[in-house]
């Protein structure tokens, strides 16, 4: 079974100005894609670092194999979730950030302020999303058949999906 981690990051939602949409919507996207069994670890929290640190490592010490944050990437003063996760990983992985950027350019010309990241830590995958949930599928999408095999290579539990809706690649086995 894959453990999944969503850290839904917005003071207001945190504070129950307004209900979480973008966690939502990760967890129904993933349940849709993925066939194979998986729990979620689900948290909502302000936009402060020291939470964030906190609440990341917290996730991968529970065994998260991927960690979907959403929210905190913009340039506004309270946006700190790259650096976050930056302070908790031991690996970045710029490619899931220039990807999800380069695909949003297509929607919206605001996209070059977003600061999605990447990175690992110990058998954890941690994934920097958008705020919006329209924004956070059309981030997935180019992004996620690549996840899988990343889960393989540091040792995180096996992702299987339905082929019919998302495609992830592997390499052939010689």
């Amino acid at each position: 079974m894959a453990k999944i981690g969503v850290l839904t990051l917005s003071d207001r939602a945190s504070a129950g100005v307004y209900a979480d949409e973008s966690g939502v919507a990760i967890q129904n996207i993933l349940k849709e894609w993925v066939i194979s069994d998986l729990e979620f670890i689900y948290r909502v929290i302000p936009d402060d670092y020291e939470l964030i640190v906190n609440s990341l490592e917290q996730m991968c010490e529970q065994g998260c194999d991927i960690i979907f944050t959403t929210g905190g990437t913009g340039p506004a003063p309270r946006d700190v979730t790259p650096e976050a996760t930056e302070a908790v990983c031991e690996k970045m992985l710029p490619g899931f950030g220039e990807l999800m950027r380069s695909v949003s350019l297509k929607y919206v010309p605001t996209a070059i302020l977003s600061r999605q990241s990447a990175g690992i830590k110990n058998k954890t995958l941690i994934v920097n999303l958008p705020g919006q949930p329209k924004a956070i599928k059309e981030c997935l999408e180019p992004i996620f058949p690549a996840i899988p095999y990343c889960l393989d290579l540091i040792g995180a539990a096996y992702i299987e999906c339905d082929e019919n809706i998302m495609k992830v690649f592997r390499p052939k086995k010689k």
